[in-house]
């Protein structure tokens, strides 16, 4: 039985129309009294500095030596460095004190599993100083940041309240019951006590599996997703809600039957396939929070006991490019993944299809390669790209069908430049064309250096609600709350800024939130500081090869906005319009132009221009039409007729488009 792709609820409150009983307004939950989110286990305000700063940047050599000069001791691990606690008593064993500290490689973010104290790299160093003059490093404290500590009381009297409703799948329901519930999931082959080991409950009232998530500490449970199920046909689509919100849920499922000794773990991108897995190889498996979206870094010091990890997290490209970018955070020397395949699903289809899941197991790639391999070695990869070309192509758009056909789709690791004249919607475009992948699940980070995130952020809320909410304000916590847990972040900066600043940013945006989609809105305002400024058109080729460097390394799609060149306006701009050299138009993947010119027919008046295709060459242009109550430049259901340009000489023939191929058609660029 196929399993359709998992559909995240994007706000509390909207899971079940049975026990919703009107919009959601602030605070309110449909199932209890409120989502909430868990408060940051942080240390009081007037201690510490506070956290609101850039992150500083530190490397794990200045990590290891500050520690060494403080006489603190640790032990080097896989993606962090280990030491005993600095929060609450130490209990030490016959071989020192517990190394329940654990301090993250690459951003010098600690985590105590003791205490469940967390903070920063300058946190940290706080704390230290605070130890070496006799004042114990203060406990997480409870009640010091009252809105947080409210809304983390509404999660968790939500989840305990709905935990309390539930019950087990086989007590709740007769046989009958239980199977059909159990069909209904796709979840037919899974035995009662493997549901019952992972504390599995089934919600009756709204017909949701429901997956618990206890603290590793004390067991004491701090929130729940809810699972409902959904048939289409032969395949299950499934919808998921967390108490928290998305943001701050944080659960390893199936931490809790980890033991100390386990060396090797497989982790999945669905609890259902945790549970399928289990029961099938009797290995220990975790399930991630949020999928192939995103790996917290918070998440890494509990698999720090793991020599193995093996990554099996779904069944399409997008899940196999993750399980890459996620092994390098877990370090590759000790990462396998499963790669996609017809004979090789995602573990709950293996499960129903009867195919031997630990030969499945036995057969996963190692995540870390030589620097020269052959052909041999990258044999299985190919396959898989030729097998699976429309997911290679990329994410598709869903408010933009016709950059489909020409883009095929939104693909990590390339650089698009993007254009357009003065004044004619270059920022209010490239937002709707974000989001539309934002809503997809593809993690975005947005850098706007001309206008402030504040008015950016509006613009996007009205884009995404698709209506002016000025003139809506009731429903401004209902859109506010979906736009809330989209995979959506900003950079803070403004003006012009340092390139290196901005890539360390970004880079370090990339791994607390496996960013795979940043936006640079503009160029122009990196350009300007230190020696660059001699020689503006050096100094944006540099730019332009930082940016196409960290897109390859990092293996995530830039697109870049620069401003073109001053041109005659009765003039259509072409690629060499971009602003500097040419540097920019060959180093890019994709340009696209946004063209400000009547057309020969209907009442737009701009039109999006795709003059280079790296991936098949497919070059053209499709009409634009602006609704200025929503901001949106995408229409749906309305004529989707490709127009011809205006020419004020002659109009060119529909075979023919801009640079030989045909409008909305193909052409070599």
């Amino acid at each position: 039985m196929a399993a359709a792709p998992l559909r995240p609820c994007r706000a509390s409150g909207r899971l079940v129309p049975l026990l919703r009983g009107g919009a959601r307004s602030r605070g309110a939950s449909p199932w209890a009294a409120g989502p909430g989110r868990v408060a940051q286990r942080r240390y009081k305000k007037d201690v510490l500095p506070e956290p609101g700063g850039a992150a500083p940047a530190v490397s794990v050599t200045e990590i290891r030596r500050y520690l060494r000069a403080q006489g603190i001791p640790f032990q080097d691990g896989y993606s962090c460095l280990h030491a005993p606690s600095l929060f609450g008593p130490e209990l030490p064993t016959a071989a020192g004190p517990p190394f329940t500290l654990f301090i993250d490689k690459t951003t010098g973010s600690f985590l105590c599993t003791a205490t469940l104290a967390e903070g920063g790299w300058q946190d940290l160093q706080a704390a230290v100083e605070l130890r070496h003059r006799g004042v114990p490093a203060p406990a997480p404290e409870e009640g010091e940041h009252e809105e947080e500590e409210a809304e983390a009381r509404r999660a968790r009297e939500d989840a305990r309240r709905i935990w309390e409703r539930a019950l087990p799948l086989g007590e709740l329901l007769d046989e009958e019951e239980t199977q059909s519930t159990k069909a209904a999931f796709g979840i037919a082959p899974l035995a009662d006590g493997t549901l019952k080991r992972f504390g599995v409950r089934y919600l009756r009232a709204a017909k949701a599996l429901v997956f618990p998530w206890f603290a590793p500490r004390d067991a004491a449970l701090r929130g729940l997703k809810l699972l409902v199920a959904e048939r289409r046909g032969d395949a299950v689509s499934y919808t998921e809600e967390t108490f928290p919100r998305f943001d701050a849920y944080r659960n390893l499922f199936g931490l809790p039957l980890i033991g100390r000794r386990d060396t090797e773990v497989v982790l999945t991108g669905r609890e259902l396939d945790a549970l399928a897995l289990h029961q099938a190889t009797g290995v220990p498996c975790l399930a991630l929070p949020r999928g192939a979206t995103i790996l917290p870094p918070a998440l890494l010091p509990y698999l720090e006991q793991f020599r193995r990890v093996t990554l099996w997290l779904g069944d399409d490209l997008r899940s196999w490019e993750a399980a890459k970018i996620f092994a390098r955070k877990l370090n590759p020397k000790r990462c396998s993944l499963v790669q996609p395949g017809d004979l090789q699903p995602r573990p709950l289809e293996a499960l129903n299809r009867g195919l031997n899941l630990t030969k499945i197991l036995r057969a996963a790639l190692p995540a870390g390669h030589k620097a020269i391999v052959s052909f041999r070695q990258l044999r299985e990869e190919v396959f898989g790209e030729l097998a699976n070309s429309e997911q290679v192509a990329g994410v598709k758009w869903a408010r933009f069908p016709e950059l489909n056909k020409l883009l095929k789709g939104h693909r990590r690791g390339e650089l698009t430049v993007f254009t357009g004249p003065t004044g004619s919607g270059k920022t209010t475009f490239i937002s709707e064309y974000a989001l539309d992948l934002c809503t997809q699940g593809v993690c975005t980070l947005w850098g706007s250096f001309e206008i402030n995130n504040v008015r950016l952020a509006k613009i996007m809320l009205t884009q995404f609600a698709t209506r002016r909410l000025e003139d809506q304000l009731e429903l401004y916590d209902e859109w506010a709350d979906r736009f809330e847990d989209l995979p959506l972040y900003f950079m803070t900066f403004h003006g012009q800024q340092n390139i290196k600043t901005v890539l360390d940013t970004m880079q370090h945006a990339v791994y607390m939130y496996d960013i795979t989609h940043v936006v640079v809105d503009n160029l122009q305002f990196m350009m300007g500081h230190e020696q660059l400024s001699a020689d503006r058109l050096a100094a944006q080729d540099f730019i332009v090869g930082a940016f196409r460097k960290f897109a390859t390394d990092n293996t995530c799609h830039i697109t870049l906005v620069i401003h073109p060149r001053k041109e005659d306006d009765e003039k259509e701009l072409q690629t060499a319009s971009i602003f500097g050299s040419a540097k920019a138009s060959q180093e890019a993947d994709n340009v696209l132009i946004l063209q400000d010119r009547k057309l020969t027919t209907g009442p737009g008046k701009r039109y999006l221009q795709v003059s280079k295709n790296r991936f098949d060459g497919d070059v053209g242009v499709f009409p634009l039409e602006f609704n200025k109550a929503s901001l949106t430049f995408s229409s749906y259901g309305k004529n989707k007729a490709k127009l011809k340009k205006v020419k004020e000489e002659k109009a060119p023939s529909p075979k023919k488009g801009p640079n030989g191929g045909g409008v909305g058609g193909s052409g070599k660029p």
